[in-house]
């Protein structure tokens, strides 16, 4: 027993894994498996990670971004599949898992659970709101279809069209089923609403987007979120003609309103023309009549008026009447008037004073006024002299000259101004003396003054000199 175990084969970690991958993808290089998606991420790259699983087992499955893009379903968690692929294994975690290649949906049941939870998603988003519908117009000029363009369901619309009343059409061909036929739709959808008003290709003014019936797998691109938005968010007028009356998807919610087949669609987008006709010719003859009618009404009453009213000369004659009688009153009133008037003017002539009386009594004040201005000027002049006298004598009392006039004099320098010391006397050369009866130069020696004598008393009557 030893030695066959010597005698294996030594095998490392990526050669025992490389054996297993290429035994798995050999046994199982193309398989069918139904389960619930569990633990879905999507990854920056673009692939897709999950688990398939069922009551008692998980399978690890990817899909690479390539096949994502083209898969019938969009994975979720909670969503019964069957996935088409190949098994392998991932050497980095010693594990196996299926690559996913192709996906649909596993059965009618689970569709309608998904239908059921993406209603209910889209609802409480506000997307099936009455008040986002908008009024299907009476007559529209242009009406856009998306639809195939090789289906009977193009065919009904347009006879049925044509039948009503003639219409400019623009068809917008898509796919109606499978792979890519959501994206289709939606685009078609959003190319109308770009389209400019008055542009080359004229935008439409009610979009039908139709589909004849088919299995819930069939019909299942209407259910697609992108389609539902696109159908919410189009402010053109939409019209949804997807199936039969008894087949109900998503967009028929986020329409504007939903036509139980595309034959019926053609016949809410446009009246019968006919039947236009035959209105307005009904209309016109009521309207002629009620015309009729009512000139006839208005011709009664406005004879019964006539007759109330009376007659026009009458009616002159009592204006002429009324006429004269205000020109009577007229030529007696004038004269009137005037005499009142002068009265007023003599009773005003006599209650004014003559001008000359006027003149002497104006004189007389005058004269008062005079004399009062007379006294009162000479009284104000009187006491301005005295004023000025008083003023004099006390400028004469304060004045230097006066005690000049008691034997004293003013020095005064080159400059005339006052020499006041000794000192100052000693640096001019000339100085002038200035007594009460007048001034005389004297010059300067610069010798020193000779003693001073007492002064004499009173009755002493000689005067030294000053330098």
């Amino acid at each position: 027993m030893n030695d066959q175990r010597t005698n294996l084969p030594e095998l490392s970690v990526s050669e025992i894994s490389t054996l297993l991958k290429r035994t798995v993808e050999d046994s199982f290089s193309m398989v069918r498996v139904r389960g619930e998606i569990s633990g879905f991420k999507r990854h920056s790259s673009g692939h897709l990670y999950f688990a398939l699983k069922d009551s008692e087992a998980v399978l690890d499955a990817v899909c690479w971004k390539g096949s994502a893009a083209r898969l019938a379903a969009k994975p979720e968690d909670g969503l019964e599949v069957v996935c088409l692929g190949r098994l392998t294994t991932y050497a980095g975690r010693s594990k196996y898992q299926m690559v996913v290649e192709q996906m649909e949906l596993s059965g009618e049941g689970a569709l309608l659970k998904l239908l059921e939870e993406r209603k209910k998603k889209l609802a409480a988003e506000g997307l099936f709101a009455s008040e986002r519908k908008r009024p299907i117009p009476y007559l529209p000029g242009v009406i856009g279809v998306i639809t195939s363009p090789t289906g009977a369901v193009i065919r009904d619309i347009l006879h049925r069209l044509a039948d009503r009343f003639p219409r400019h059409v623009l068809v917008w061909p898509v796919a109606v089923q499978g792979e890519g036929a959501a994206q289709q739709v939606a685009r078609a959808i959003q190319g109308f609403n770009s389209l400019a008003p008055n542009g080359a290709v004229p935008r439409p003014d009610l979009l039908i987007v139709a589909r004849g019936g088919g299995s819930i797998e069939d019909l299942w691109a209407f259910n697609e979120e992108i389609v539902v938005r696109a159908a919410a968010e189009s402010q053109i007028p939409l019209i949804s003609a997807v199936g039969h009356e008894t087949d109900t998807t998503l967009i028929d919610f986020a329409s504007d309103r939903r036509a139980p087949t595309p034959t019926a669609a053609a016949e809410m987008a446009v009246p019968v023309r006919m039947d236009l006709v035959t209105d307005l010719k009904q209309k016109s003859a009521r309207m002629a009549q009620s015309m009729g009618r009512l000139l006839d009404e208005r011709r009664m009453r406005l004879e019964g008026l006539e007759r109330g009213l009376p007659k026009p000369s009458h009616l002159v004659e009592e204006a002429q009447q009324k006429l004269d009688e205000r020109a009577e009153r007229l030529a007696n009133a004038y004269p009137a008037y005037l005499e009142r008037q002068r009265g007023n003017l003599a009773k005003l002539g006599a209650a004014l004073r003559s001008p000359r009386e006027l003149i002497a009594l104006k004189a007389h004040q005058l004269e008062k006024s005079a004399i009062a201005l007379t006294n009162g000027w000479k009284g104000h002049v009187q006491g301005w002299e005295s004023g000025l006298d008083r003023a004099g004598r006390l400028l004469e009392t304060l004045s230097h000259r006066s005690v000049l006039a008691r034997g004293y004099a003013l020095v005064h320098g080159p400059d005339g101004g006052v020499i006041g010391s000794v000192e100052r006397a000693k640096k001019e050369s000339a100085l002038q003396v200035e007594f009460h009866d007048g001034a005389v130069d004297v010059k300067v020696d610069g010798a020193a003054p000779a003693p001073q004598k007492p002064r004499k008393g009173p009755g002493d009557q000689r005067q030294g000199s000053l330098l």
